[in-house]
């Protein structure tokens, strides 16, 4: 019966953590949703959960928290592959729930537990082939004041931030020291003389407090005027598609037609603009080998008399490329970014000679290859970094951009395939907090929307609404100044990373000490 508890409890805080997620927003259920899972793993009237149980309740958890998520995969694909995906993203949680069950029989385990979330949270994030980073809890702290501190740690910090006010909280309301058993290989703490019940809740009060005074300080220096050296004037263009009666080819020149004639509704509109910003796969018909496209694109430039950075696919040696490309004013082809982190199973398809033998999804993948570039084009003489679409949930995309003197940002992006879902709320939620992490003012230009500019505190100052043509010109910040998080964040991942591996690992020993010490008596008193 407590299990079947625990597992209710897990599961209504994952969905805790869903409504954390744009759309929706509501960041302090992301926050209360790591309490209820802390609390599922902690001890109940002296129960106290089996590392299997725990692997099931972190499951559960995990599993109701990615199907609400993402069923957006399921637009083009269907139900199964997306179904297939939240339960492969669950199986993480298995490692999560089987060391939490330790960890939280620990006095101050609550300290501990963030730590090791983040690590498996970065374990997702990564592998195999590239990981899942869409996920991450810091994601759905951008509307709240913790997302401040990205600009200190990206969102991992914000992930350990989130997770420890909420593993605190469940400290505060039930403390810490484990309930008098008769088992065996359940110790209490041996600091529990030193640290008395009283005393561990005061702590864990501390401890969520303390995430929201450091987000006071960091908050202080993102988006200050003295880190502005220019401005400059950008334009977004959304398109939009045409969503029925025309064959496959056909939908991609129309596509490529539609920008092209709302960028000559911002030439006619008198506006004054620096730079124009296409979305992702705004040209899916390659413009150097296809005249019409290039013809198209020359219209456009001509019309605006500016640079235009286009979606588009490209070939070369290596192969099929996603590519934004910038034309000059002249129309002549200039720098271009090659998107390096690819969506796996479908811009490209891992393990595919196997697996055509299982699913015919495998032929809707693409076969694209990653680029190797310095995630920056040139500009009206302004360094633009580019991620493009899937690119912004990865850490070291912008980070790399900056390091190649971007002074202001873009993730054109294509999310027409997953029409009216929550997908492009959640994408624009990752470029919001790009921009605090970074404080660089961000553009997102989309196909189909939502088109959004962002500053460099993360608020939206303009949007789109979704299957709408449209454009957005704004005069916005250049910065030449670099983060803490962009300079240093790779190495406070890694440290709180350690510290969250190094306390699951001690939680472990401890909890095998007891048995050992056991055997040992046993096998003394055989020899007596």
């Amino acid at each position: 019966m407590l299990l079947l508890l625990r597992l209710l409890l897990a599961g209504i805080s994952g969905a805790g953590v869903y409504f954390s997620f744009e759309p929706h927003g509501y960041w302090f259920l992301g926050i209360l949703g790591i309490t209820g899972l802390y609390i599922s793993f902690m001890p109940w009237r002296g129960s106290f959960l089996s590392a299997k149980s725990g692997a099931l309740v972190a499951f559960v958890h995990a599993l109701v928290s990615y199907l609400l998520l993402l069923p957006w995969i399921g637009e083009l694909v269907g139900a199964m592959p997306y179904i297939a995906l939240g339960l492969f993203l669950s199986l993480y949680a298995l490692l999560l729930g089987v060391f939490g069950v330790f960890i939280a029989r620990l006095r101050f385990g609550f300290l501990l537990f963030p730590s090791f979330y983040l690590a498996v949270e970065l374990l997702r994030s990564s592998a195999p082939f590239g990981g899942f980073s869409w996920v991450r809890l810091g994601w759905g702290q951008v509307d709240g004041p913790l997302a401040w501190l990205a600009a200190w740690g990206g969102p991992a910090l914000v992930t350990v931030a989130a997770a420890t006010v909420g593993t605190s909280i469940a400290a505060v309301l039930f403390g810490t020291a484990p309930i008098a058993t008769t088992r065996v290989d359940t110790p209490r703490s041996a600091h529990a003389s030193l640290f008395p019940d009283r005393g561990i809740r005061g702590v864990a009060l501390i401890a969520a407090l303390i995430p929201f005074g450091l987000t006071y300080l960091a908050h202080l220096g993102v988006n200050k005027p003295q880190h502005t050296t220019e401005t400059l004037d950008v334009a977004a263009i959304q398109g939009n598609v045409p969503r029925l009666g025309l064959d496959f080819n056909a939908q991609r020149r129309a596509v490529l037609e539609n920008h092209v004639d709302v960028t000559n509704e911002l030439a006619a509109s008198g506006e004054d603009v620096d730079i124009v910003l296409w979305p992702e796969n705004s040209s899916d018909v390659n413009p150097f080998r296809d005249r019409q496209a290039r013809a198209l694109i020359q219209e456009a430039v001509d019309s605006v008399g500016v640079p235009i950075l286009v979606g588009t696919l490209t070939v070369d040696e290596v192969g099929e490329r996603n590519t934004m490309q910038v034309f000059d004013e002249n129309g002549e082809p200039g720098d271009y970014h090659h998107k390096k982190y690819l969506q796996p199973f479908g811009e490209t398809m891992p393990l595919r000679d196997i697996l055509i033998h299982v699913s015919d999804y495998v032929e809707l993948a693409g076969d694209f290859k990653p680029g190797e570039g310095p995630g920056v084009v040139n500009m009206a003489n302004t360094v633009v970094g580019v991620a493009t679409c899937y690119e912004v949930s990865f850490d070291n995309a912008f980070r790399t951009s900056i390091d190649n003197g971007a002074q202001i940002l873009t993730s054109p992006t294509n999310n027409a395939t997953f029409g009216f879902s929550d997908m492009t709320y959640q994408q624009l939620a990752m470029s919001r907090m790009r921009a605090i992490e970074t404080d660089r003012a961000m553009v997102v230009p989309a196909t189909s929307g939502v088109s959004a500019i962002v500053q460099p505190d993360g608020t939206v100052s303009q949007s789109t609404e979704i299957f709408e043509p449209g454009y957005l010109v704004e005069e916005l910040p250049l910065r030449d100044s670099v983060t803490f998080a962009v300079r240093f964040g790779w190495w406070i991942q890694l440290v709180l990373t350690l510290f969250g591996v190094a306390g699951a690992g001690y939680a472990w020993w401890v909890k095998r000490q007891p048995r050992h010490a056991m055997s040992a008596k046993s096998a003394e008193a055989s020899r007596l």
